[in-house]
Formats: C-alpha cells, structure tokens, sequence
C-alpha cells in the first residue's frame, strides 16, 4: 500500500503543481488576482476534480476571470471549451456572446498559453455546449440566477448532462439566498437558495456528490438596495457607501459538485 501510495502521489502532486502555477501566473490580469481572497480558484477547481487531462467545457465565461486559468492549464493535454451565446442575442442574452475585445486581443497575443481555445455557440434549445458525452467537467460560476431570470434554467443544465460524459462532474457556484426567505423563481436580486439549487439540477439527472464553503461569506446578509450587485466587484450604486460594502466583500456563494450518473 505504501508503495503505491508513493507510486501516485507524483503524478498529482504535478498537477497541483501546474494548477498552483496556472493560479499564480504574470499573464492573468491583475484586477482578476485581486479577487483571489474571494473566488479561491485553485482550491475550487481542485474540489471539482478538474485536471490537466481534463475536457472542460466553462458555459457562460463572461469577462474571463477563469478562461485565464483553464485555458493554460488544459492547453498541452485537455481542451478548454467556452459556451457562448449567439452573437446576434436571438437564443440567449448577447453580453455573453463572446469576450470582451480586450480579452480576445490579449488571447490572439499569447497562442502560447491560450492558442487551444475552442468555442461552442448556444444555439436555441441549448444543447450543442459540446459533442454529447464529450466532456469530463461542466463547469457556471455565478449564472445560475442568470439562467433563472430569462426563465431556460432546466434547458441550460439538460444542456450540461448532454455534453458530460457518464460519471462526469457538473460544477456550479452562485450567489446564496437565505434559506428562511421564499425562493424568487426569477432570482431578481442574484440569490439562489442553495436547496432550491440542488432540487433544480438533479431533476436534470444529476446526483450531488460534495459542497464547499470556501466561497462562503456570513457578513452578506442579501438584503441590499442593488441585490448582489450592490456588493464588490460591481458596487451598483457607485460612491455610496462605497467603503461599508467594500469591508463586506463580495456575496456568499455556495460551490456545489454533482455527477452524472
């Protein structure tokens, strides 16, 4: 046992190591490092089991906070995936439709690093995230509440069964609702009951395999003029009482892991 204990224990060690340096690397951008203390990357993407092996299809990547990291990292041996909206905003909302220009010019720059990134469009129906049975991690940060509001919630997450693999990991973190308070089927002000959550995905199929609390935060109550937004990074009223939502931080995320089974 010991011996293949130690026979193992390199090969991972390698992969914590290339992640800790993907984390850690001078290309990211430095107002994405800055929200480090409160997203714990490396850790999250160790809970989901993601490694530099991996196909890993990112829906809704937004400003590219993770495509950062992901890309990199998978660039030699796995495949980074990001599922995009239409362009033209006819099948889901068009700010989702690709990165941001200055994003994509620091991509086309560096093929070294992000040169394997693929990109799949959601098309209506929202089921071509990748070919079915593809993928071996799915991963949304923080658009749960998103697919809510615009009301195709069940279809974005059938989409996400349809891609994974069987045994297949679905990685999901959003904004935490109070689970005192009646779930907002639209999830007007971004929170997401966590119960709410997990009955949703796994009437998908899916089967809940593990949660964190390293996204969690006890000073968001979630009762905030703006909703989540009123917190870091979007700060939705400006100068107002600017600095008493700085100290709180960004909202309390619950990180949920489930399997395909």
């Amino acid at each position: 046992m010991l011996v293949l204990l130690g026979l193992a224990s390199p090969g991972l060690a390698l992969a914590d190591d290339a992640l800790h340096q993907a984390v850690s690397a001078s290309w990211r951008t430095p107002a994405f490092t800055q929200r480090d203390t409160a997203r714990h990357p490396e850790t999250e993407l160790r809970f989901f089991g993601i490694t530099p092996h991996s196909t890993v299809v990112e829906i809704w990547p937004g400003s590219g906070y993770w495509t950062e990291i992901l890309a990199p990292y998978l660039h030699d041996h796995g495949q980074y995936i990001a599922a995009m909206g239409a362009p033209d905003g006819t099948h889901v909302e068009s700010a989702f439709a690709t990165f941001s220009p200055n994003e994509q010019a620091k991509f086309n720059a560096d093929p070294d690093h992000f040169g394997r990134i693929r990109k799949s469009v959601l098309a209506q129906g929202h089921d071509d995230i990748a070919p079915p049975n593809s993928a071996d991690v799915v991963l949304t940060f923080r658009n749960l509440h998103n697919w809510m509001k615009q009301g195709d919630a069940p279809e974005m997450i059938a989409a996400a069964y349809k891609a994974l693999k069987p045994g297949g990991i679905f990685g999901v973190e959003d904004h935490r609702a109070r689970p005192d308070q009646p779930q907002d089927p639209q999830a007007r002000d971004g929170y997401v009951r966590q119960d709410y959550a997990i009955t949703l995905i796994e009437k998908a199929g899916f089967k809940l395999v593990g949660t964190s609390e390293i996204d969690a935060n006890p000073k968001d109550t979630t009762h905030w003029p703006k909703g989540v937004w009123t917190l870091p990074p979007t700060l939705a009223l400006g100068q107002q009482d600017r600095a008493r939502y700085q100290a709180i931080g960004e909202g309390d995320n619950f990180v949920l892991k489930f399997r395909k089974p």
